[in-house]
């Protein structure tokens, strides 16, 4: 162990999803560092039970109930010491537990909005995998973290690459000293090189098929409209202090340069890897040690070249929409979130094609007032309204009269 780290007790939350099963793996490799006192899953029981085996925490949670009852039956024939719950209180029952220092925050969606606040007013060490937290209520989630003491560490790519290009002593939500400009870095997905008309074509196989990362299928379709890149401006903002005219997306096909920092003084400084998600987990958990994460030495001269090239917004309205809510402000990014997800899992199921998942986007940008909200309550009925309308502009075919 290095220098005089102390071992940390996590709370996995998604520990089945791609984010969690990685950060187990990087927790397995260094057991004397991590100890796992929770983990909790929607309703894959099969995989949480082998993650109970494995690194046998004290709780674990299922949102639906009967894979709960199951997951119990399964862990007290296999004699393990693991408490099992089921529901949304039980989440936050795993962050709130007085032995859990870190939680990991890897739910995706505005599922896991609730959970993630909890664990900003318990003050604990935050590794923010969940985008919603500061899309959908950056400013109240920004708000507890300094209130509470809280300390908030990115995991994903782009974002832990920018918070190690900062300066020494940067805090979250604080403008960095010198920082000109923050360079968001976009694989461009598995449509980069397309036409306009043979993406709104695409099928669900394709757009999940993502060329450099191995990510759920929610989150590789968000890299295929480049709604995540969208996303990820916003979180950007909140998370560095900077107005979305200081983020600059820049396509880099090989995501090996993960992102970018430009200080005042012509420097740039640039976090390099292979895209492997085990990389910013491993320096989440760590910081501000650096502990082995099972990733494969980048090779630059196998690597050959890195290409850089600005984004087209016609082609992928959904970064246009993205950044257009951010500066309407208020919950205009809760409603285009979720908006977006109804209609990402709507051209999942079948039922809308992919150009019209930024036709239902922006026709629920329309329709949803934005209001100044003074509590997670306002904003999950924002959100609430946003899915109703999106649903309804699936289900009446609206987005093909916006999409034309």
């Amino acid at each position: 162990m290095a220098g005089n780290a102390t071992r940390r007790v996590l709370a996995v939350l998604g520990s089945t999803g791609s984010i969690g099963r990685n950060t187990l793996d990087v927790v397995g490799r260094h057991p004397e560092r991590f100890a796992v006192h929770a983990l909790t899953a929607h309703r894959n029981e099969a995989v949480l039970f082998e993650q109970c085996r494995r690194y046998r925490p004290q709780l674990a949670v299922l949102v639906e109930a009967e894979a709960a009852e199951r997951l119990a039956e399964r862990i007290r024939r296999a004699g393990l010491p693991t408490r099992v719950r089921a529901g949304p209180e039980a989440l936050l029952e795993a962050v709130r537990a007085p032995a859990v220092d870190t939680v990991v925050a890897a739910i995706v969606g505005a599922a896991g909005l609730p959970a993630t606040l909890e664990a900003a007013r318990c003050g604990k060490r935050i590794l923010l995998a969940n985008k919603e937290a500061l899309v959908v209520a950056g400013n109240l989630f920004m708000r507890e973290v300094h209130a509470h003491g809280a300390e908030l560490l990115p995991v994903d790519s782009e974002h832990n690459a920018i918070f190690q290009c900062m300066p020494p002593g940067f805090v979250a939500g604080q403008a960095p000293e010198g920082v000109r400009r923050i360079l968001l870095t976009a694989s461009g997905g598995p449509f980069r090189t397309w036409t306009r008309e043979r993406i709104r074509q695409a099928t669900p196989e394709e757009a999940v098929a993502h060329p450099n990362w191995n990510m759920g299928r929610k989150i590789s379709v968000d890299s295929a409209t480049m709604m995540n890149k969208g996303l990820e401006v916003i979180e950007a903002c909140w998370l560095f202090g900077l107005p979305a005219e200081r983020i600059e997306v820049v396509v880099h096909p090989q995501s090996v340069v993960h992102s970018l920092v430009e200080y005042r003084d012509g420097s740039v400084l640039a976090q390099l890897g292979n895209p492997d998600m085990r990389t910013p987990i491993a320096h989440a958990l760590a910081w501000p040690d650096r502990i082995e994460a099972g990733v494969r030495p980048l090779d630059l001269f196998a690597q050959g070249r890195l290409d850089f090239e600005p984004p087209d917004l016609e082609r992928f309205p959904c970064l246009r929409l993205a950044i257009e809510a951010w500066h309407a402000g208020g919950t205009a990014p809760a409603v285009l979130n979720a908006a977006n997800e109804v209609a990402v899992a709507a051209f999942l199921d079948g039922r809308l094609p992919f150009g019209g998942i930024p036709a239902v986007i922006a026709h629920v940008l329309e329709r949803v007032p934005v209001l100044t909200p003074h509590s997670l309550e306002e904003i999950l009925a924002r959100d609430a309204q946003a899915r109703a309308e999106a649903e309804a502009a699936v289900r009446d075919s609206v987005w093909k009269r916006v999409a034309s």
